[in-house]
């Protein structure tokens, strides 16, 4: 074998990111008011680009499913007159196959390569145990207001009492302390103080312990209760909490009647309850989401699918000032540029377009597989995966996770995120088809919701009604998306409606 330099010629295959490919994938992933936003500085930094004072016509998709058989017709789109002079030959909706790139890869069942796959994959476990659901994969933090709300029902099925303790939960600040009077509320209510007293108590039952007192020393006196400690020693302890700040300490171990170790454990006690109960939650609720798209019910049994076009300007190409500009270039540098410009205008226009028809594909995709949640509600919410509307319309996974990604549908029942529409699946009872995992979560509110405050019904038990409705789950299961929706266990339900009896 000869040593020595040489040449050699070989060919390979390669896919090579341009920046324009780049920014497409980017444009999938962001809401139409981040679209919008995006679009604002491409008007700056772009003089022939221009917002066409014209409203756009709705770009719109249908869907036809008269007796069940849930046809597809999907008209014309009119999302080919936002784009202006600039539109191009191709007009398909964009489907970026990212395989050969390793990044942001999601396959939709489960395996994934990417920072933000497994959204609606059936995750399962080797033991065939449901992965977490919807709930468990917010973004965003539950906030303490959603969290006490959730839990009213389960305390009491008197709706004046539930209107009211709702109403005391709106006042709480951030802390969990309620800065009202009884008088204040019972005023602004129209009720008697008595009533309002008795929605305090159904707030101060709920979780976290402590939330709804109106000073630290009903803070704390609710948490020693809930822990069983609250003694006549301990009373004393919480109403001179002053005491404790200021070092005298041993003045307050006198005033509890009790001896140095008794004293120590009583402080250790007390430093273990939460001053703030309400901080372990996120802020205020955000304003309010804005939708993407927009799905109402047709008088044939059909859908209406659109983009909600109130967030999204009509670009057009500023013909008149590129012939002006034109006529004032006499250099080939400002030539160039005035090419360039009007090449990147074009090829945003296509780009937009190109969008929002990939978007009202897959929107179409969700509400021919979820129709029965859209006619019926969560309990017909069915399991559904990246993949399966990936392959229904022809397209790549990740390209249908981006399209999902930070979008919201609004609907008759609702605005909901896409990522709502994938839930991980339930095995049936009966061993064909499946159940979604919110759906299982909704049954389970419904019974508890229906139980006798005397014959409180256990996870077991729960499993057992759960299976006659069609649902096979485990009790840990069941225990799971029981905590996942903000519900007690049987002794606090118990504890929790035994006390709202009692009031």
């Amino acid at each position: 074998m000869a040593l020595g330099p040489r040449l050699d010629l070989r060919q390979s295959q390669s896919l090579v990111m341009t920046p324009q490919l780049q920014q497409a994938i980017k444009l999938l992933a962001l809401s139409n008011l981040e679209i919008e936003t995006f679009i604002g500085e491409s008007l700056e930094g772009n003089p022939l680009l221009d917002v066409s004072a014209q409203a756009p016509e709705p770009a719109a998709e249908s869907v036809d499913m008269p007796d069940e058989a849930r046809r597809t017709s999907l008209e014309g789109s009119s999302v080919d007159q936002l784009i202006g002079e600039g539109r191009a030959a191709d007009d398909r909706p964009l489907d970026i196959d990212a395989t050969a790139l390793d990044r942001d890869r999601d396959t939709g069942d489960g395996q994934r390569s990417g920072d933000d796959a497994g959204w609606g994959a059936d995750l399962r476990g080797p033991s065939g145990e449901e992965g977490p659901g919807i709930d468990e994969r917010a973004g965003s933090g539950e906030t303490l207001s959603e969290h006490l709300e959730a839990q009213i029902g389960a305390v009491t099925s008197d709706p004046l009492l539930a209107g009211i303790a709702r109403y005391i939960t709106g006042l709480l600040d951030e802390t969990g302390y309620l800065p009202a009077s009884l008088p204040e509320i019972a005023a602004d209510l129209g009720i008697d103080e008595d009533e309002a007293e008795q929605g305090l108590a159904v707030v101060q039952s709920l979780d976290p312990t402590g939330v709804g007192a109106r000073n630290l020393s009903e803070c704390i006196a609710l948490q020693a209760r809930e822990a069983n400690r609250y003694d006549p020693c301990m009373a004393k302890l919480i109403e001179n909490l002053d005491l404790i700040g200021r070092g005298e300490l041993a003045r307050l171990k006198r005033m509890c009647g009790v001896d140095d170790e008794d004293f120590a454990d009583m402080l250790s006690e007390l430093r273990s309850y939460d001053p703030k109960p309400g901080l372990r939650f996120g802020g205020e609720p955000s304003g309010a989401v804005t939708p993407d798209i927009l799905v109402t019910p047709r008088a044939d049994a059909g859908w209406d699918i659109a983009l909600n076009q109130a967030t999204l300007p009509r670009l057009i190409v500023n013909r008149g000032y590129y012939v002006e500009l034109k006529g004032t270039c006499d250099d080939k540098t400002s030539r160039a540029w005035l090419s360039e410009k009007l090449a990147d205008a074009n090829w945003l226009i296509k780009a937009l377009d190109q969008r929002q028809k990939t978007i009202l594909k897959v929107a179409t995709e969700l509400v021919k597989q979820q129709d029965g949640f859209f006619r019926h509600g969560v309990s017909h919410l069915k399991p559904l995966t990246l993949r399966t509307v990936a392959e229904a319309i022809g397209m790549h996974e990740s390209t249908v996770s981006r399209v999902t990604s930070n979008k919201f549908l609004n609907c008759p029942r609702g605005t909901y995120e896409l990522k709502y529409f994938f839930s991980s699946g339930v095995a049936s009872a009966g061993g064909e088809g499946g159940a979604s995992a919110e759906a299982v979560k909704a049954a389970i509110k419904q019974l508890i919701d229906a139980e006798d405050p005397k014959a409180i019904l256990s996870d077991d038990a729960l499993v057992d009604l759960l299976k006659e409705k069609g649902f096979e789950l485990a009790r840990r299961t069941v225990a799971k998306y029981r905590e996942a929706i903000g519900l007690g266990s049987s002794v606090q339900r118990r504890r929790q409606k035994a006390l709202a009896a009692a009031r």
